[in-house]
């Protein structure tokens, strides 16, 4: 099984990044890597259970399944249903928490899979490199703030 754990400080509120973040069909809205996403059977992007179906911008499709959502905790889990990609049993979690010097957010996005033999770095790379390193960079664009002086952790 490999295991992803990326993370990064946003120069902003952490109800401003959630309210980014919280919309699970949102993210074709600021990842550079989704081309379009739609809620499946006109649920609510905010319903346990609700399906997300999108393309990456090679035309990939992929069915994204919300397992849990906290506004308390401003956390949320999901897990892919169908993927062109051999992530098997891949379950993601996103959880944003006050960094209360500054006013900022720590910004914490970990998953879990199996994959094939043999391609568990270059699939590990593709996971922490292209869809969550950039990503946090994707939102920090989005809501106009600067690029972390560390970059991603």
């Amino acid at each position: 099984m490999v295991k992803i754990v990326k993370s990064t400080i946003m120069d902003a509120p952490v109800e401003a990044v959630w309210e980014v973040l919280r919309d699970f069909n949102g993210h074709d809205r600021w990842h550079p890597a989704v081309a379009d996403s739609q809620i499946e059977r006109g649920q609510s992007s905010d319903k346990i259970g609700c399906v997300r179906k999108f393309h990456l911008a090679d035309g990939s499709e992929l069915r994204e399944q919300l397992l849990t959502l906290s506004d308390i905790d401003m956390a949320f889990t999901y897990c892919l249903l169908d993927t062109p990609i051999p992530l098997l049993n891949y379950v993601a979690h996103v959880r944003l928490i006050p960094v209360t010097d500054g006013d900022r957010t720590f910004w914490h996005w970990e998953c879990r899979f199996d994959t094939p033999a043999g391609r568990e770095d270059e699939l590990a790379e593709m996971v922490g490199t292209n869809i969550y390193e950039a990503g946090f960079s994707a939102v920090r664009e989005h809501m106009g703030l600067p690029e972390s002086a560390r970059g991603a952790h």
